[in-house]
């Protein structure tokens, strides 16, 4: 996990319950980076119920799109103890900058791509990915060009998924109107898009940062 500075804020890391879950997790002997591991799994098993969804009977999809909804957000909270563990918890590692970032971002491959070839527009969901990873990489330039972080929307990683979660959870909905997929069609245009755009305005506030040096 990277270093105290320049971290994401998150609000759920001040309640109560992610202190005592990490304080747990920081008395075993599991490490920032470990946690960080599992973040690629869960998605892994997110991105794969996404995709096995597309082609389910209407029982077997119902479960695959509950499964990939919890794995999201399972995602979401080894990201948050990874960093809370090194941290909090005192267990940073030498290699932890490079655990905390390189893991988020197969994680966002494996879970847009799934969504993309589970609905049959597997060229959106790798766009999708590929303007996800977009975003992370002009915050990281950014910071290598010695400015703040820039954690800014209206499309970064928490924003990413609770789009597809809320997505996957509507389109439990979609045998009432026989819908085939609109919802995370939609999902992955609106990430897309907003990845595009959470690009495109770190990048400007890179350019205004070092010329306002």
């Amino acid at each position: 996990m990277a270093q105290s500075d320049d971290r994401r804020p998150l609000s759920s890391r001040d309640t109560g319950w992610a202190r005592a879950i990490a304080r747990r997790l920081s008395a075993t002997g599991i490490t920032p980076n470990q946690i960080s591991t599992v973040s690629m799994a869960m998605a892994a098993v997110a991105g794969a119920a996404f995709w096995l969804a597309g082609t389910a009977a209407t029982g077997s999809r119902i479960a695959l799109l509950l499964a990939a909804a919890l794995f999201c957000q399972l995602r979401l909270l080894c990201n948050l103890f990874d960093g809370m563990v090194a941290i909090e918890g005192g267990k940073q590692a030498a290699d932890g900058p490079f655990w905390n970032e390189f893991p988020d971002r197969i994680a966002d491959i494996l879970i847009l791509a799934g969504v993309g070839y589970g609905i049959g527009a597997p060229a959106l969901g790798w766009a999708a990915a590929a303007l996800a990873v977009l975003t992370a990489y002009t915050r990281e330039l950014g910071r290598n060009c010695g400015l703040p972080a820039d954690f800014s929307g209206p499309m970064a990683k928490q924003h990413r998924m609770a789009t597809i979660t809320a997505a996957a959870l509507l389109s439990l909905l979609e045998p009432f109107w026989r819908g085939q997929n609109e919802v995370m069609t939609a999902a992955l245009w609106l990430i897309a898009v907003g990845a595009a755009v959470t690009a495109l305005r770190r990048a400007a506030t890179i350019v205004r940062g070092l010329r306002g040096r």
